[in-house]
């Protein structure tokens, strides 16, 4: 039917995409072997219609199939065709012959077909894209029939074709607890100390968070300006960072403000994405000097672990949807 509209209607179709396909399905000659004769389709369809209550068809259709997957097909084949409806589908696609219609397709055209497939053969599908005027013809490996076993092999092929843009690749994303500090007044510092002071106490500073970050298992992910980001598997190692961090930077005459979230990120080869970055990074933003700020998602998952907090209440984070609680570090 796909193939018969393609031809018909160029106009309003802009592509087409045949899978697991054939042209022709009974009689073989010299252009097209592989079809089966008349005899074998209707003993195909009349065990199709004896199994039709336990087998389905599935052992040609998937034959890999699990029993939780054979199940599922059988109450499915059963919800959709009596035995009867099941063999009559048979033979009516039997008599299917499209060969004659292939030259007039003038639409981009993609035939896809897996190597094994126990339905219909790689030649078919060889065939027609060799009869359609510039198709594209792409196999793929396994026996599966139903396109949605693996159906990601497919998905990916076909998206680029009809975009012409490979699929990129699903970002790494991992659970992680996003620290963000950033020093207090460092303008202020800076113009006071002149750049060469001040580069000295940045280096110091810069080395103290390595420091920190490393010994409580973290990874600073780099340096902003005055600041420091970084990510921790577990938040009381990460909150127990910033408080030591916020402690150690005045000895250096510095004060540092900080702010942490736990949720997935998104790893972007050495740096990090995601919303919640963004939200460390609100929420860093809201603290005054020598204040840890957590968000409540990071206040919950450390409940027992005696570290204490005081509710700094519930704000609008810029850009973030919804109410967010916030809570300080006590010291």
């Amino acid at each position: 039917m796909s193939v018969l509209f393609a031809g018909k209607y160029p106009e309003r179709t802009s592509a087409l995409v045949l899978y697991g396909t054939y042209a022709k399905r009974r009689d073989p000659d010299n252009d097209y072997p592989w079809a089966p004769t008349w005899a074998e389709r209707q003993t195909y369809a009349d065990e199709t219609e004896r199994t039709w209550d336990s087998d389905a068809d599935m052992s040609k259709m998937s034959p890999g199939a699990d029993e939780a997957m054979s199940r599922w097909w059988a109450e499915r084949a059963r919800a959709a065709a009596s035995p009867g409806a099941a063999r009559d589908l048979i033979l009516m696609n039997s008599q299917i012959d499209i060969r004659s219609l292939l030259p007039s397709i003038r639409v981009p055209t993609l035939v896809l077909h897996r190597r094994d497939d126990h339905d219909s053969r790689v030649e078919e599908g060889q065939y027609i894209a060799e009869r359609i005027p510039g198709a594209r013809f792409v196999e793929l490996l396994g026996e599966d029939h139903l396109p949605w076993v693996d159906a990601d092999q497919i998905l990916d092929v076909v998206e680029e074709f009809l975009t012409g843009v490979p699929r990129a690749p699903e970002p790494d994303r991992v659970l992680a607890t996003v620290l963000f500090t950033d020093i207090v007044g460092s303008t202020e510092r800076a113009g006071a100390l002149g750049d060469r002071k001040w580069r000295a106490v940045l280096d110091g500073h810069d080395r103290l968070a390595r420091d920190h970050i490393d010994r409580f298992r973290g990874r600073q992910v780099k340096t902003m300006g005055d600041g420091v980001l970084a990510i921790f598997d577990g938040p009381g190692r990460a909150i127990r960072c910033a408080g030591a961090l916020r402690d150690g930077v005045r000895s250096l005459g510095l004060e540092i403000r900080a702010g942490l979230h736990c949720g997935e990120v998104e790893l972007r080869g050495d740096d990090i994405g995601g919303i919640a970055v963004h939200i460390g990074a609100r929420v860093a933003g809201m603290a005054g000097a020598s204040q840890v700020l957590v968000s409540s998602t990071v206040k919950d998952l450390v409940a027992g672990s005696g570290i204490s907090f005081s509710d700094c209440g519930e704000h609008q984070l810029k850009g973030v949807p919804g109410a967010w609680k916030v809570f300080a570090l006590e010291a």
